[in-house]
This record gives structure tokens, sequence and C-alpha cells, in this order.
């Protein structure tokens, strides 16, 4: 007698075990589709997310609750300016309006059109400015996350400086940010 002569008999014989085994079978197929079903979900959930992120650093669409004066020069990924010098100044220009529009003041500026990095065709800025703490976490996000693509390359913080009438104070902070410039590509 070969298996599946000896399966026959067994299940022929046994009328209850042959349903409950197609019931299981049946079981068993169902879960696997409903599963498969949830992941195909799941996975079109996550492509419309990445092109929505996609789109987004494209610059195709932008982000809700920001305004165009946020996006920086031209709404470029890299710094925009016909010559170093004017990058280099719209660069300094799109920090310290991120820190006034945050309500910080800006003590000095410098712009390196020469750093380490120029070779790689960057600009930095460094700036001094005081600063509110809860802006601060602001600014590095505005400065990061917006357009043109910037990177906070050295951060120092200090002290806050006491306010005579409030007994609350600004914090200095020492920033220098960087940003490529197109000009060099």
């Amino acid at each position: 007698m070969n298996a599946s002569t000896l399966l026959r008999l067994v299940f022929v014989r046994s009328a209850p075990a042959a349903a409950a085994l197609y019931a299981f079978v049946v079981v068993v197929l169902l879960w696997l589709i409903a599963s498969s079903i949830a992941d195909l979900i799941a996975r079109y959930d996550q492509l419309n997310g990445a092109s929505a992120m996609l789109a987004q650093f494209e610059g195709r669409k932008g982000r809700p609750g920001r305004g165009n004066d946020a996006a920086g020069p031209g709404g470029s990924a890299l710094v925009e300016g016909k010559t170093i010098t004017i990058a280099g100044a719209a660069l300094a220009q799109r920090v310290t309006g991120a820190i006034t529009k945050l309500g910080g003041s800006v003590l000095s500026t410098q712009v390196e059109l020469q750093g380490s990095q120029s070779k790689a065709g960057f600009i930095s800025v460094v700036t001094s400015c005081e600063l509110d703490q809860p802006a601060l976490q602001a600014l590095l996000y505005d400065l990061e996350a917006g357009l043109p693509f910037l990177f906070v390359d050295q951060l120092v913080v200090g002290a806050p400086v006491a306010v005579a009438t409030s007994g609350e104070g600004k914090l200095r902070v020492l920033l220098t940010v960087a940003g490529q410039w197109q000009g060099t590509m």
C-alpha cells in the first residue's frame, strides 16, 4: 500500500477528521491571504510617505505652515549667488533672518569664504547672537530643515546673560553654519 491509498482509507473511514483537516487548511489559507493584504496596505502607506518626503526634498511641495521667507534665497537646495561673495552675503542674511525671526539679537557675523571645507565648495558663516533657550532648538531646526540645505558645523552655548527686570536671561550662542555654493558645480 502506498501513502495516498493509506490516507484515503483513513479519511474515508473518519469523516469528522477529514472535515476538521479541511477546515484547518481553509483557516490557514484565509489567514495567509489576510496577512498578505495587510502587508500590501502597509507597504503602500510606506510608499506614499516616501513619495511625499521625496516631493518635499525636491521642492515640489512646501511644508505646511512655512512661508516663502523661511525657504531662503530662491528656494534652492544650494546657496545661490553669482559670485562667492554674494553667496556668502545670502548665507549670512539667511542665518541672521532666522535668528531675528525667533526674537534673538545678532551681535556679529563673519563670512568665511576660504575655510577648511572651501575646496568642496562650502561657504561658512560664524554668527554670535543672544537667544532665549526655547528658541535655540527652533533656530537649529529652521536652519537645518529649511532651504538651502545648511549644516551646523559648530555650536557653542554660553551661560544666560541676566536681564535685570525679569531675572530671566538669554543664551549667548556662537554658531558656525555652512552651505554649499552652486557656483562651484
